[in-house]
């Protein structure tokens, strides 16, 4: 969605009209998903419309370093008003900006190049702006540390404030590829903490936290070693009742929990949004075809992606393209397809899932995103499914159009479950 730049959308002085703002689309189809992604954090405080909008007269469509700019910039002015705020002890509407500038520089981080220096800047900033909002709030909030080798894996821990004492039932949530800590609290933290949940929000090597202290770190496909630590910390707590503990994955963070299910008999549910139990597939279905498979003589090379013509690369998908093969260690594009191929979890490894599980999709993801689904449903005993729609504005991957509805029925179950 857009403001539309146009000047009939500037009237004469003496025209009454309800506003300048005009509502249209990126025709890029990425940049249009990232924009619903920005907008739809407005439900749970990530964002305000009426900034996004204006925002979009900044942007070029389908140029990410405009898109960039317009995010820092308004980023900084959030983080500044919300600092004011903060000294003359406002505490309220400082939380509230804080959270706003937190995703701004998010939405700055995504599309800022992998090895740009900007890159680790704006996710650290992105991390201030949030731990500057959880000191201005009333859920007890922790930062937390796990255990991974010689690597400490980003986590927080928050808990209801308004929780009975003792145990209760506890939320875990992996996000994926993209997203981050401070966006999953925005868009699933607040609804779990508002049902009652503890909650533990943790990354992995290779995921967008991780990277901004431990930028070499790759993604690993053995990923139930990091739930474990997850695991092992929360099962320490006395806030937490063992038997009601429930592990959520968003985006690639559903072949992340799907994955520590199948190893993990602590896990008593599982929600995968969406499952993936072929990330090689995945990917390879958004390419339009197998890079896997392509001739060594057509191989890119990392050295290679900054040479590409742009006429026939655009910039967003030659940053895509370096993402990709830095964050999976390796060297060139059809090397990171074929690591890819570990990513999986075959039929047999699913039906030893014994936990409630629920898979959710949106029937506007694909073909492959939705078998990998209906996969998923089939093999889990007694696995339960959704399929969000067009009509809901939750068709899309990770329902980021209508978080409210995906929290509902995600949740819903979860209640349900845990209440027998």
């Amino acid at each position: 969605m857009t403001t539309d730049p146009t000047p009939q959308s500037a009237p004469a002085r003496d025209t009454l009209e309800r506003g300048h703002t005009r509502v249209a689309g990126f025709a890029n189809a990425e940049m249009d998903f990232q924009l619903i992604r920005q907008l739809g954090a407005a439900r749970y405080g990530g964002a305000s419309i009426g900034e996004c909008l204006a925002l979009v007269r900044q942007i070029d469509d389908g140029v990410p370093a405009s898109w960039v700019a317009a995010f820092a910039a308004s980023a900084a002015r959030q983080e500044a008003d919300a600092a004011a705020r903060a000294a003359r002890s406002h505490a309220i509407s400082a939380r509230d900006q804080y959270l706003v500038a937190c995703n701004s520089y998010r939405a700055a981080e995504y599309y800022s190049g992998v090895v740009d220096p900007q890159h680790i800047e704006f996710g650290r900033k992105s991390r201030e702006c949030f731990l500057a909002a959880m000191r201005l709030q009333d859920d007890p909030f922790e930062v937390v540390s796990l255990p991974f080798g010689a690597t400490p894996l980003p986590a927080y821990f928050l808990r209801p404030a308004q929780a009975p004492a003792g145990s209760g039932k506890t939320l875990l949530i992996a996000s994926g590829y993209d997203g981050t800590l401070e966006e999953t609290y925005l868009a699933y933290g607040r609804a779990a903490l508002e049902r009652g949940y503890r909650l533990l929000l943790f990354a992995g090597p290779g995921q967008m936290d991780t990277i901004r202290f431990h930028p070499g770190l790759p993604f690993i496909p053995d990923y139930e070693r990091v739930t474990a630590a997850a695991l092992d910390h929360l099962l320490a707590r006395p806030e937490v009742d063992a038997r009601r503990v429930a592990l959520m994955g968003i985006s690639f963070g559903g072949y992340f929990v799907t994955r520590s299910a199948v190893y993990d008999a602590r896990i008593r549910a599982l929600i995968a949004n969406s499952p993936i139990t072929d990330l090689h597939a995945y990917m390879a279905s958004f390419a339009g075809f197998d890079p896997a498979a392509m001739p060594d003589a057509n191989d890119i090379r990392l050295e290679d992606i900054g040479g590409l013509p742009a006429d026939q690369v655009p910039a967003q998908t030659r940053e895509a393209m370096r993402n990709l093969i830095l964050r999976f260690g390796c060297k060139s594009f059809k090397e990171a397809y074929l690591r890819l191929r570990e990513f999986r979890v075959d039929e047999h490894e699913l039906a030893r899932i014994r936990c409630p599980a629920l898979g959710l999709v949106g029937s506007g993801e694909g073909a492959q995103p939705i078998a990998q689904f209906e996969t998923f449903v089939r093999r889990i005993p007694g696995a339960a499914g959704h399929v969000f729609t067009a009509e809901e504005g939750a068709d899309g991957h990770c329902q980021a159009g209508n978080l409210a509805h995906s929290a509902a029925v995600s949740l819903d179950w979860l209640d349900e479950v845990f209440a027998t």
